[in-house]
């Protein structure tokens, strides 16, 4: 996993397999959380960091103490016969345990990339992930305001919390929606005509248990709400 997430590596210190990683974690940057991709490569920097400090750290510690337990054996050899295989033993002994110690460090390194990861990644989803009765709603008003899919600050404010995410939520859906909608018009017809059928039915309804004075509102005549004419400033509500 340390691999994969370009924390261990030949690398060490650098941050380019850190950025990748994190890269590829998030599904690709946007422009609306760009920030935010780049807090989470400089807390993944910074865990890589610190694990290759402290693994030279480590591994200074096993040179170091391994060469002083071959000058006290060398010492040693001079009152009593020490064999090679008794050397090699001892060496062996203490390359195991800091092979332990280290082993140790990746799995509190995992554990600290996992939480980052999961942090992220349900934060996203949280900003992100409407439920479907948002979508129906956000879709509701903006196939009924086709003409000039615009929402006021109060419309905003109000939609958020029927749909209870953020009044930033909101815009933001919007704006993506209206891009998506301009770049391929005929592609959400057939969803422009859905929600128009909804509309005239639910008017209909709610005119046969009211006054009939109020004449229900109806797509136009070709079976769907008018293309939008965004350059107007002219809203309808």
């Amino acid at each position: 996993m340390l691999l994969a997430e370009g924390v261990s590596g030949p690398e060490k210190g650098g941050g380019s397999a850190a950025a990748a990683a994190a890269a590829a974690a998030s599904g690709g940057v946007g422009a609306d959380n760009s920030a935010e991709h780049s807090d989470y490569r400089a807390k993944l920097s910074q865990i890589r960091q610190i694990y290759h400090t402290e693994l030279e750290k480590y591994e200074q510690a096993c040179n170091e103490f391994t060469t002083h337990v071959m000058n006290l054996l060398r010492e040693q050899s001079r009152t009593r016969p020490i064999s090679p295989k008794e050397i090699e033993r001892m060496v062996s002994i203490i390359h195991r345990k800091f092979s332990s110690i280290q082993m140790q460090l990746k799995q509190s390194t995992c554990e600290a990339v996992m939480i980052l990861r999961s942090r992220f990644l349900d934060a996203r989803r949280k900003r992100r992930n409407f439920n479907k009765q948002a979508t129906e709603i956000l879709n509701e008003y903006f196939y009924s305001h086709l003409s000039n899919p615009y929402p006021s600050e109060e419309a905003k404010e109000e939609l958020a919390k029927k749909c209870a995410i953020t009044v930033a939520q909101v815009s933001n859906w919007f704006g993506n929606k209206r891009i998506r909608y301009k770049k391929n018009i005929g592609k959400f017809q057939e969803e422009a005509n859905m929600y128009a059928a909804r509309t005239a039915v639910n008017a209909a309804n709610a005119s046969s248990h009211g006054s009939q004075a109020n004449s229900p509102s109806t797509p136009n005549s070709a079976g769907g709400y008018p293309s939008p004419c965004y350059q107007s400033d002219r809203r309808i509500q």
